[in-house]
């Protein structure tokens, strides 16, 4: 069996324990030699007295408090490989697939991040995301190995540990929800590219413990005015936080999302700051 010798899986988990568990199994006898650093993100239970009895050599770190996507933060900064991958506890990496992660990221150096092929559930069936990955318009700034991309799945990406660093990794101001696009963004405005490679393929079985489509609905629609307000055109701002405005009369997801989105818009614009024009021109053909 290939195994994956310069990445380590990072995997944020919250009061999931049985998920957790079986996904830790399946990288146990895909991956043996690969690290595995869990962060325990604020659950009611901590998870590390359940892991070490099972997985003794998995590392978990233990947040007292929900960071949100910023978890996945804390594992990658106690990652000493050049690569990371993320998972869920609801998602596991295929047999092989580290390896060829690795292998496509080492031909690539301008390369920050690898996506890929997620199958969902028992069945196996390609997650929608990755047909439209797959037909994606965009050219990477470097020649990449696959369709060049400005988004992701965050379960099923292979990052490369030093431009993750560089641009902040996922955002605290967004906290969950979207996090992938803003860090998409922020790896390209610096110069990486980002691509889809097929043949790396992940598995998610999406567990039954999951927040409410209404509230994670409502959490996008926040995320999308903020990072608008970070990173795009003011004109682009003000038209996407005035319709929110306008459709929070009728629309109980847009009503949802607009306290959030006034709370945290002060800090969003405290850290705005512009994409260049290549990055917006990508962004304008994918129609974000």
């Amino acid at each position: 069996m290939s195994t994956a010798t310069d990445t380590t899986i990072v995997i944020a988990t919250r009061d999931r324990e049985r998920e957790l568990l079986r996904t830790l199994g399946a990288h146990a006898r895909s991956h043996p030699r690969t690290p595995v650093v869990v962060v325990d993100n604020g659950s009611a239970v901590p998870l590390a007295p359940a892991v070490h009895r099972e997985f003794p050599d998995v590392r978990v770190l233990t947040s007292p408090r929900n960071l949100g996507a910023v978890a996945r933060n804390f594992g990658v900064r106690h990652a000493d490989t050049t690569y990371v991958a993320f998972s869920d506890d609801d998602s596991w990496w295929a047999p092989g697939a580290l390896a060829t992660a690795e292998d496509v990221l080492d031909a690539h150096p301008h390369l920050a991040l690898v996506a890929a092929t997620t199958l969902v559930g028992p069945e196996e069936r390609p997650d929608p995301v990755v047909a439209e990955m797959a037909r994606s318009p965009l050219r990477g700034a470097h020649p990449v190995p696959g369709p060049a991309l400005l988004g992701f799945t965050a379960c099923s990406a292979v990052v490369r540990r030093e431009a993750f660093a560089a641009v902040g990794g996922f955002s605290p101001l967004l906290f969950f929800v979207g996090e992938e696009k803003l860090l998409s963004y922020d790896l390209a405005a610096a110069g990486w590219d980002l691509a889809f490679v097929a043949s790396v393929v992940a598995h998610h079985h999406p567990s039954p413990h999951r927040q409410s489509s209404h509230r994670r609905d409502a959490t996008e629609r926040r995320n999308g005015v903020l990072i608008s307000w970070l990173r795009r055109p003011l004109r682009t701002a003000t038209a996407e936080s005035a319709r929110l405005l306008r459709d929070a009369v009728r629309d109980p997801v847009a009503r949802a999302a607009l306290p959030g989105a006034l709370r945290r818009l002060p800090e969003a614009l405290a850290r705005r700051q512009r994409l260049p024009r290549r990055v917006e021109a990508a962004v304008r053909l994918l129609g974000h």
